[in-house]
């Protein structure tokens, strides 16, 4: 068996470098995608806008580090994210030579710490205003848009950005924040409704119109069965 100090000899003529994380925080309000940006406080790039990052810790894998990162800025867990690459060109970062692994989280925009997101001088941004990020930040926030409109379109992870309870309206808002585009109300509530995984409640949204629209709820079980019994989820 090799020994420890064995294996850092076996390294120790190779290069070594910073590894990094960057977490791309969605979240959907008023009919818009947002994201989730900080001020930095600290140098290189002190005052600019950036994603919320950190560096890896020795005793974590890169997924607890993007955990980390995410609840360090909105007290949450158990959040959906994804990884969406690694980012290490040579001079992406003129602090030091910083490999960093890009994820996207999806979050409802009522559930995050308000608090503790201002104390790291968090905001929330319209997709569509996005400004100069530092570094190659805004390459990952593209990438991460494409791959969370080719994930919508096949999985029902566009949820994650509602709360438990929404309207068809607000559902048609959201899918059509992240696709960009204007959906066909009848055909989008026709393809939707025809998979049988929405329950219906008998409680209304009333602050649009007196008539109200009825507030449904993703039934998770039966999305399940969906799957396993060789449909899928499509939009």
């Amino acid at each position: 068996m090799i020994e420890k100090d064995q294996i850092v000899n076996l390294y120790e003529h190779n290069d070594r470098f910073y590894v990094a994380v960057d977490c791309i925080i969605f979240g959907f309000h008023q009919s818009e995608l947002k994201l989730l940006l900080i001020k930095r406080k600290f140098e290189p790039c002190k005052g600019e806008w950036s994603l919320m990052g950190g560096f890896l810790n020795k005793d974590e894998s890169i997924d607890a580090a993007a955990e980390r990162v995410l609840q360090d800025l909105t007290g949450l867990e158990n959040v959906y994210m994804e990884q969406i690459g690694i980012f290490g060109e040579l001079d992406r970062d003129p602090g030091e030579r910083v490999l960093s692994a890009a994820y996207y989280a999806l979050i409802n925009i009522d559930d995050y710490d308000k608090k503790l997101a201002a104390s790291h001088n968090a905001v929330w941004v319209p997709i569509t205003e996005i400004p100069d990020l530092i570094f190659d930040h805004n390459q990952m926030v593209r990438i991460a848009q494409k791959q969370l409109k080719r994930k919508a379109a096949v999985e029902p992870i566009g949820f994650n950005l509602l709360p438990e309870l929404f309207t068809l309206p607000q559902l048609q808002s959201l899918y059509e924040a992240i696709f960009g585009d204007t959906l066909d109300k009848r055909n989008f509530r026709k393809k939707l409704l025809a998979m049988d995984v929405f329950e219906k409640t008998d409680e209304k949204d009333k602050s649009n119109s007196k008539r109200g629209a009825f507030y449904y709820r993703f039934d998770y079980d039966k999305y399940t069965e969906l799957v396993q019994s060789g449909l899928r989820f499509a939009l």
